[in-house]
């Protein structure tokens, strides 16, 4: 079981004044399997693991059902059905949970504009500016807990606070689909009590560090000298660590926080050495990651692979365009060209990945035409291709070598 699910449930008299608590952190519950579930009712209540069903797939993500089992997200595969035999496993949809997390987010823009996504399924949002229209940051975070309810047919859990890494943490105690509030006076009264490994930045090497001094709590680490925090992790991870436990975090929430990279990745379910089907999985990672640029209205300059050896070292190969692209077609045979210098091809790979970097925004990069190219073309193809995706899904328009049996890895 994993240390976020040992975490005790907190005190339940800290009370509902929001009264100083503008920050509130909305968290999907179980936001893939939820939205496989809309299209699945008849397994409410069941189990469900979403993520590839092969042995070396991994846990994308697990309904309550199939948590009570120990199962969790980034789990493998082998082990969840060990631990859950009778779970139903439902291949992912990366795109229909784009699309959902898209609708949410501008959902969310509707009661404040301070909104900082921070993951698909999650984001802060500050709605101090939005009390005199919309009422105390409680009653606001009620209203999205109905909204998201009724027009995405999931759940998300709240947590309304002070601050954000206070919020984060409340938004945990709430699920699933619930609300918990942590009044600003009472923020030392609900942090204490809880675990060590419950502060962010607390890994699993640090709590050992900690727990070796015997800090097992948040207290006993708010009440140790800052000169034994500081010698045992360093000057910054001590002091910055004796901070929040005393709840003091001032961080701000930041609306709008650009894209420094997109990519996409495959484990292969066999190590593979057939350079064929390694360039098939590197066009497929091109065409999500450019519909993934096109979606967020970005280009890229920088394509790099990666490439895991089945001894897991890894390497990895880059190259920087002269013109910045969100075209599916420039990525692939860029990809390709990094895996035919990597001295890989006849090297047996667990895993491939393809990631753009130094993102522009698409409308303001100007773009070179190539000697002869016609200004439509791939461009215009894949653009027509994502409306046919938007419509149909993002499997019902392929190009013509990735028309076979679905793939033997595991997006990640």
């Amino acid at each position: 079981m994993s240390r976020k699910q040992q975490m005790p449930r907190p005190e339940s008299d800290l009370g509902d004044d929001d009264t100083g608590c503008p920050i509130l952190h909305v968290d999907m519950d179980a936001f893939f399997a939820s939205v496989e579930l809309r299209e699945r009712p008849e397994l409410a209540g069941a189990p469900v693991i979403v993520g590839a069903p092969g042995a070396r797939g991994v846990v994308l993500s697990a309904t309550y059902e199939a948590r009570r089992f120990g199962v969790h997200s980034a789990m493998p595969m082998s082990r969840a059905r060990r631990l859950c035999p009778r779970a139903v496993v439902i291949p992912p949809s990366h795109g229909k949970y784009a699309a959902v997390s898209r609708s949410v987010m501008e959902l969310f823009g509707t009661f404040t504009p301070e909104v900082e996504p921070i993951a698909s399924d999650e984001a802060f949002l500050d709605v101090a500016g939005a009390g005199k229209r919309l009422g105390r940051p409680a009653a606001i975070a009620a209203m999205i807990r109905e909204r998201v309810a009724a027009e995405h047919g999931i759940t998300c859990s709240v947590g309304v606070a002070s601050s954000k890494f206070v919020a984060k943490l409340a938004s945990r105690h709430a699920k699933p689909d619930g609300l918990f509030v942590v009044p600003a006076a009472r923020v030392v009264d609900f942090l204490h009590p809880l675990p060590v490994g419950a502060l962010w930045g607390v890994g699993e090497r640090t709590e050992r560090s900690l727990l070796r001094l015997g800090v097992r709590t948040v207290g006993d680490l708010a009440r140790t000298p800052p000169e034994t925090l500081q010698r045992e992790l360093g000057q910054a991870a001590g002091a910055h660590l004796r901070e929040l436990a005393w709840g003091r975090d001032e961080r701000r929430v930041t609306p709008h926080v650009p894209d420094r990279s997109i990519g996409a990745e495959e484990t292969f379910v066999t190590d593979i050495d057939d350079p064929v089907r390694i360039r098939r999985e590197l066009l497929r990672l091109s065409e999500r990651v450019a519909a993934r640029l096109r979606e967020g209205g970005h280009v890229g300059r920088t394509v790099s692979v990666k490439l895991r050896r089945a001894d897991f070292t890894t390497i990895s190969r880059s190259r920087t365009l002269r013109d910045p692209t969100d075209v599916a077609q420039e990525l692939y045979a860029v990809a390709c060209d990094l895996y035919a210098v990597s001295g890989l091809e006849k090297t047996r790979l667990r895993l491939v990945g393809v990631r753009v970097e130094n993102l522009l925004p698409a409308g303001g990069a100007a773009r070179q035409l190539s000697l002869g190219e016609r200004e439509t073309g791939w461009r215009e193809a894949e653009r027509a291709m994502d409306r046919a995706a938007r419509r149909f899904g993002r499997d019902a328009v392929l190009p013509a070598s990735l028309v076979r049996p679905p793939s033997d890895g595991v997006d990640l």
